[in-house]
């Protein structure tokens, strides 16, 4: 499972990772702590929501029970009344990394959102700043002059971009506009600058999959129910009387509080607010599995045989043979960050 433009012999002047990553639910948290534990590292999360403080039970934030005096990383570092950028990730979670490797210590990346693992891992990511003039005089002819119309002005400059944008989804096309604008350089080619870019990790990224789709959707399931006891309803409630919700689009959108909104304004029974919950988890899981399995760097290992769960020491013991096998003079598996 390697690709040569992503995964080569290990450059040992480079620092090392260790990732795990996979859908949610999938078990990464845990597998993240025993390895630490071995290891001697400590955990980097790596997830879009769970960077906002008091946003926790429905971004599954560790506990501190479940963290086991392992030490975590870029969690509550944001205030959820605001957008936290990919870019502001990438910058973060390497300040982090090299404090850790300072320590002697290994860091270890958590987590499945993927675009912000692949963003620190390639590395040279620079995201253009937001320009708020820009982006509403851009929002303002879509809806002055149309869709069509904004999204003919991203085909003229960037066409590869208009190809896979669909032109109602007005925000992405704002975006690639918008990074045109500001930088003079296309989102195309920022993107594949992005991907050429030698990383500045030597990094083993272990994947977590579930052969039997239906053992995974059983964990997100019993998930749901354990957020719903250990009181979600209450923690949306508190975010939203709190202006959360209308401040940050983005937490908004969250799922584990959007499907919830419903309850709260009396549009929707808490029942059915549960039921889809559920299936939007699901439906991200596979997201995610989607993005994660297109990945060449990435060294899967398999939750179960069949319909029967592995042990966490059978999967531990896996894991550490993937990390140890990886340190090999000869070039790793599941290794990307060295020159093609």
């Amino acid at each position: 499972m390697t690709d040569k433009a992503a995964v080569s012999s290990a450059n040992p002047k480079k620092t090392r990772l260790l990732c795990v990553v996979g859908p949610t639910a999938s078990g990464k948290s845990a597998l993240a702590v025993a390895l630490a534990k071995r290891l001697r590292g400590e955990v980097v999360s790596c997830d879009s929501m769970q960077v906002y403080r008091r946003m926790n039970i429905g971004t599954a934030k560790p506990t501190w029970e479940e963290t086991e005096g392992i030490a975590h990383h870029m969690i509550d570092v944001a205030e959820p009344s605001r957008s936290f950028s990919c870019a502001e990730y990438v910058s973060l979670a390497s300040e982090v990394i090299e404090k850790i490797t300072a320590r002697g210590a290994l860091p270890i990346l958590c987590g499945g959102t993927g675009l912000y693992l692949d963003s620190l891992l390639r590395g040279g990511f620079s995201e253009a700043e937001a320009d708020p003039q820009i982006r509403e005089r851009l929002f303002a002819i879509a809806r002055e002059c149309g869709n069509a119309e904004l999204h003919r002005m991203l085909e003229a400059v960037d066409p590869e971009s208009a190809a896979a944008i669909h032109e109602n989804n007005v925000k992405r096309v704002v975006r690639a506009l918008e990074i045109y604008e500001s930088t003079g350089m296309t989102k195309t080619e920022s993107d594949r600058r992005s991907r050429e870019a030698e990383g500045p990790y030597n990094a083993v990224v272990i994947g977590l999959r579930y052969p039997d789709r239906e053992l995974l959707y059983s964990r997100i399931e019993k998930r749901v129910d354990r957020m719903m006891t250990d009181g979600l309803l209450a923690e949306t409630r508190a975010l939203l009387a709190e202006g959360i919700f209308s401040e940050n689009s983005t937490a908004a959108q969250a799922i584990g509080y959007k499907e919830l909104l419903g309850v709260l304004d009396g549009r929707q029974s808490l029942e059915a607010a549960v039921e889809e919950l559920k299936t939007a988890t699901r439906r991200y899981a596979k997201r995610q599995m989607t993005w994660f399995g297109a990945k060449p760097y990435v060294h899967w290992i398999d939750m179960a045989n069949g319909q029967q769960m592995r042990s966490p020491g059978e999967i531990l013991g896996e894991a550490l043979s993937v990390w140890q096998n990886a340190a090999t003079t000869d070039g790793s598996v599941g290794m990307i960050g060295g020159t093609a």
